[in-house]
């Protein structure tokens, strides 16, 4: 049986994963299709129905500005999920190079390397990005930078773990002996062995992204209005709890949602990449 056959058959099995991809799914075609699909432009204002509870126009209700909360929840999802996958691109880059230099070459570039690691681990990163934005304006740009360039050290540790492992195989050795260069083994031959644990990793930092996003655009310092982000969405509930509990019910769900679905997906890879399960399912 193909490797890819097990994989996807031990992933389809597990029932919470399989429910966990289909609601990233369903996110996604949400964000993409969210200028096709919102009844409203997300940016218009109407005074005549200002904090509007639920209702047949207003799906979701309508927020301080009479702007129609559901359409601002489907272009919310483009930001909170561009931020997660941008921010954890970046992280996912930096994480690579770190790490497959560190556990290629070992030695003086290994110690540089994972010291530099230890001291950015002793940084709260969410100190260190709130001192970020201070110096440079919020912008969704600055927003992906930033957690991308914070969250890199746990990956970089996984690939030199995998690349301290990888480099002493026979595939390794004869790569060297046919006279292949460094560069050529770094990256044709030892680093696609060793990405599997960092699909696992990033569909965690993915959620984790997302949730960090919106906490700093609850707390002012993320996407800016009139850009809608399910942040700005709940600052927006925040501010009128006892009369509009639409406005933190909704985006709330939909935090929780997009975190636990890639969390599941996230636990359901783990368990589908790990042979030391495939016997057992076999038997």
């Amino acid at each position: 049986m193909k490797l890819s056959t097990i994989i996807i058959k031990r992933f389809s099995k597990n029932k919470l994963a399989v429910t966990g991809f289909c609601t990233v799914l369903f996110l996604l075609l949400t964000a993409l299709l969210a200028p096709f699909i919102s009844p409203y432009d997300p940016t218009t204002i109407d005074i005549n129905n200002i904090l509007s509870p639920p209702a047949k126009n207003h799906i979701f209700g309508t927020d301080e500005l009479g702007r129609d909360v559901l359409s601002r929840m489907m272009w919310g999802s483009r930001i909170s999920l561009q931020v997660g996958f941008m921010a954890v691109g970046i992280a996912i880059l930096i994480g690579i190079i770190v790490g497959a230099l560190a556990g290629y070459y070992g030695g003086i570039v290994d110690s540089i390397l994972m010291r530099f690691v230890d001291i950015m681990l002793t940084i709260p990163t969410l100190f260190l990005i709130l001192a970020v934005i201070a110096i440079v304006e919020p912008s969704i740009t600055v927003i992906m930078v930033v957690i991308g360039i914070t969250s890199w050290m746990g990956i970089a540790r996984l690939i030199r773990a995998e690349f301290l492992t990888l480099k002493e195989r026979d595939f390794v050795l004869g790569a060297k002996s046919s006279g292949a260069g460094n560069t050529r083994i770094i990256f044709r031959h030892v680093l696609p062995n060793a990405l599997a644990p960092v699909f696992v990793t990033a569909t965690f930092r993915i959620a984790g992204a997302i949730l960090l996003e919106s906490g700093l655009s609850f707390l002012g310092l993320g996407v800016q209005p009139p850009t809608p982000s399910w942040g700005n969405i709940l600052t927006s509930g925040k501010d009128n709890i006892e009369i509009a509990w639409w406005l933190s019910f909704y985006p709330g769900i939909a935090i929780l949602m997009a975190a636990l679905s890639y969390n599941l997906v996230g636990e359901g890879l783990r368990d589908a990449l790990d042979p030391r399960l495939w016997g057992a399912e076999e038997e």
